[in-house]
């Protein structure tokens, strides 16, 4: 015998699901059809603790129609992914959803305070990767030191100096610079380069602009509100 309350609780799982799945693939939201390897989750496992957390739904086809799970070896992928493939550990939990009489799994994560958070490739590098938009994207070395920074109880120091203003009168003029053409301009090493953007990062002087082909930097017009980059 189904009670009352009973099927008012899968037609509210039923909405819920429906919901997730109409939003798409997000900053926050990611569509797995199936889990064939385990690395491939971990990437996106430490993407979303390096951010701000998210939802993967398994079982969902990119477009958002449902293909459903088989059996309970995804969960045990998905554990594999945290045990083997990540580190440090990732707290995760699942839960299970049966629509349209498949069943989908949904692997919760949220924001990690240890960042940052790395997944093992199949040549055995460790590499920090960051959720934007819907991708996952490798984090580049000021985007490391920015979560380091952060995530130190004694806080950061940054003192203005001429190198500094150099960089934002360039940026004022220019509207963005690289890396590298941050080293040009103010004729500094690599590592002095990415400590001062990543010290302007954390202060929300300047944002960063990342996609698929690199990363470029520019002012922050308003320091107070979210930074573009999830997660900084």
């Amino acid at each position: 015998m189904i009670l009352a309350n009973e099927i008012l609780s899968v037609r509210n799982m039923e909405r819920y699901l429906k919901k997730l799945i109409e939003e798409g693939e997000n900053q926050k939201l990611d569509f797995k059809y199936c889990v064939s390897d385990s690395r491939k989750i971990a990437r996106t496992l430490t993407a979303f603790a390096n951010s701000d957390g998210g939802r993967l739904l398994i079982g969902v086809r990119d477009n958002g129609s449902i293909a459903g799970i088989r059996s309970d070896e995804e969960y045990y992928m998905v554990d594999t992914a945290v045990e083997l493939f990540c580190r440090p550990e990732i707290i995760f939990t699942t839960r299970q959803h049966v629509t349209e009489g498949k069943t989908i799994l949904e692997v919760e994560v949220q924001r990690g305070d240890k960042r940052p958070y790395q997944s093992k490739d199949e040549n055995g590098k460790w590499i920090a990767y960051f959720r934007h938009n819907d991708q996952n994207l490798v984090a580049n070395r000021v985007l490391l030191q920015v979560w380091r920074k952060k995530e130190k109880s004694d806080g950061v120091l940054v003192k203005f100096s001429k190198t500094e203003s150099t960089l934002l009168d360039y940026l004022k003029t220019k509207g963005s610079i690289s890396l590298s053409g941050f080293k040009k301009i103010a004729r500094i090493p690599a590592y002095r380069a990415e400590a001062i953007l990543a010290n302007l990062i954390i202060f929300r002087v300047i944002k960063m602009i990342p996609s698929e082909k690199g990363f470029s930097y520019e002012l922050n017009p308003e320091p107070s509100t979210q930074h573009p980059v999830a997660g900084i």
